[in-house]
This record gives C-alpha cells, sequence and structure tokens, in this order.
C-alpha cells in the first residue's frame, strides 16, 4: 500500500496535522531497497548502480540506499565538479563515500563546458541585462516573494555581485532568461552523459537524485538530471528525505547544509531560486491537498490563514501544470 493510501486510511479516524508527513523510515528503507534490488537486477538485468554526488541531502540518501541494498561494492560514486562549483560540494561528497565505502570517481566537466559554449553563452545574456558584467562576479537567479505574504507571480529576478561586495538586482527579460537557463543547463546534460558513460563502463545503472518536490514541480533539467534508470526517492518529498537521512546516519554536516542549485556562482538556494518556502510548510500543505483535505483544516493544522494555504496550493498547482512538459514522455507519431 503506498504511503499516501495510508495516510488517507489514517486520516479518516484522525484529524490533518503536521504529522501526517512521518514516516516509518526503518519500513521505508526496507522497501525502497527490496525496489531497488527488483529493479536493478531483474528489470534493468544490470549490475549495480552509478550515484552522482553533489554533497546535497538527495544524492546523499540514494548512495546511501544503493550501498545498502546493492552492496558498496557494486555502486560508484561520481562526482562532477565544475570551476564554479562549490568546493564544499566535492569535501562532502568524498567524505559520504567513505562514510559508506563505495569507490568514486572524479570528473572535472568545466573543459566540456567550455566546448559548449555554457558560460561564454550564459555571460553573454547577462551582460545584456547588466552591461558591466564579468567573469569572477557573483550571480544568481531568484523567485523573490511567498504566497504566504500574497499572491504572486513567479517572475525571476537576476541578481548580481561585484569583487567589492556591491549587489545589483533586476527583472530579467524573457528573452535573456531562456538564453541564461539554456546555456546553464548544459551543467546537468554534461553531468548525465558522464554518469552513463561510468554506468556503461561498469554495466550499472544510473540511480537518480530527484525527489517528488523536484520531479512534480518541474526543478530539474530534461535529459540532465533527469535523466536515469530507477529512481529510488522520486515519490519522497523533501523533507520526507530528511528523515530517511537522520535513519541512514547521513554525516551531520550534510544534514544541516542548506539545499542548492550550485548552478550559479552566486550560490542561491532552492528556496530563494524556486520553491518559496521552507519545505515543511510546502510540504505538509501539498500533502494535505493531495489527501484531499479541505484548505481550513490544513490552515488549523498549520497555524496559517485559509488564503496563505490557498496561496500555496495554487502556487503548487500552476508549477505542475506549467512544467508538464519536462514530464511528458517522448511523442511518436505513427
Amino acid at each position: 500500500m503506498s504511503e499516501i493510501m495510508k495516510k488517507l486510511d489514517e486520516l479518516q479516524i484522525a484529524p490533518f496535522t503536521q504529522a501526517a508527513l512521518k514516516l516509518d523510515a526503518k519500513t521505508e528503507v526496507e522497501r525502497i531497497e527490496e525496489g531497488l534490488l527488483e529493479a536493478i537486477y531483474h528489470q534493468l538485468h544490470r549490475q549495480g548502480a552509478v550515484v552522482g554526488l553533489s554533497g546535497g541531502i538527495d544524492s546523499s540518501v540514494v548512495l546511501a540506499l544503493c550501498a545498502r541494498a546493492l552492496g558498496s561494492e557494486h555502486v560508484v560514486g561520481v562526482l562532477l565538479p565544475e570551476r564554479e562549483s562549490s568546493p564544499e560540494s566535492t569535501g562532502l561528497a568524498s567524505k559520504l563515500a567513505e562514510h559508506y565505502s563505495v569507490k568514486t570517481v572524479t570528473e572535472d566537466i568545466t573543459a566540456a563546458l567550455e566546448g559548449f559554449g555554457c558560460y561564454q553563452r550564459r555571460d553573454q545574456a547577462i551582460r545584456r541585462v547588466f552591461p558591466d558584467f564579468q567573469p569572477g562576479w557573483g550571480v544568481k537567479i531568484v523567485l523573490p516573494g511567498s504566497p504566504l505574504q500574497e499572491a504572486t507571480l513567479n517572475i525571476f529576478r537576476l541578481v548580481v555581485t561585484d569583487p567589492q561586495g556591491h549587489e545589483y538586482s533586476q527583472r530579467i527579460p524573457l528573452k535573456e532568461y531562456y538564453q541564461i537557463v539554456a546555456s546553464s543547463n548544459f551543467k546537468q546534460r554534461t553531468r548525465m552523459s558522464y554518469l552513463y558513460y561510468h554506468a556503461e563502463l561498469h554495466h550499472y545503472a544510473v540511480a537518480g537524485t530527484a525527489n517528488k518536490n523536484e520531479h512534480d514541480l518541474g526543478f530539474f533539467v530534461k535529459y540532465g538530471d533527469g535523466g536515469m534508470d530507477v529512481n529510488p526517492i522520486g515519490h519522497l518529498f523533501k523533507s520526507q528525505v530528511y528523515q530517511l537521512a537522520r535513519f541512514l546516519d547521513i554525516p551531520e554536516a550534510i544534514q544541516k547544509r542548506t539545499p542548492t542549485t550550485d548552478t550559479y556562482p552566486g550560490g542561491s538556494s532552492q528556496e530563494e531560486f524556486f520553491y518559496r518556502l521552507p519545505f515543511d510548510i510546502l510540504d505538509t500543505i501539498w500533502l494535505g491537498c493531495e489527501l484531499g483535505i479541505p484548505s481550513d483544516e490544513i490552515s488549523g493544522a498549520m497555524g496559517l490563514s485559509k488564503d496563505q494555504v490557498e496561496r500555496v496550493i495554487l502556487d503548487i498547482t500552476q508549477k505542475i501544470k506549467t512544467t508538464t512538459y519536462l514530464r511528458s514522455p517522448v511523442i511518436y507519431i505513427s
């Protein structure tokens, strides 16, 4: 029985609370491990798993699940830094792999990205917004506003920081936004190519690291970090991934690290770049909506107004709708 159906059965006799997201972590881990064994060995007929390691909570949990299910000797962790990556990412990923006795390979993708023109194409668009922008400046895309505060559109802003620490922010014109995102997506698609190289090298499967928030709301790159053979955590809300991390003894430094895209050299968090809400609030409201709980009951459980809850639900449904393309299968014209 799915976790959502179990929650629905429970809620037929109990009021909705923030505890609705709580998992039986041990049972869930065992269930995922069984699924990994079945998928990799019997459905895909592979001999192990490759996991791209970022030093973040999602890839850490997936590595731990694969190591437990398949044995650490049948898992390869691939570190994929580039010149704009945070050094913390590589350090944490290496410590994690050592913690689970998993062999790692490091592939610096900077040269490949330079060959694609990733940095050049992106910076060209940035300079059309900020003509003084130079390589070495900080840059990030943010999505300001919160549905808890007011009804807002998803309008992205470009933020750059000069070497003296002066920050400049401006709404991104659509043409420049498309070019910045398209250029930056070379990073995720290049990483996917390296993951499949190592998967094919060992006759392994690629284990994806997208959680439910990323997959369902469209916070991934099609044929980039969305490219995988099996997804162990795609059914879990981000806050539930943290629950598994505690059970799996993921290093404390990773559990406490602020979730980040590590795509832009300005170091934007996932919350300011896309989600606009803390995960515990977002996930609880979303789960309540999926279970058909009335918004006034969700608001009572959360200590929020009914309007706030309904604005969050509207933001969720809009994101799901506008990113349907990313989850669509190939259309065959016959």
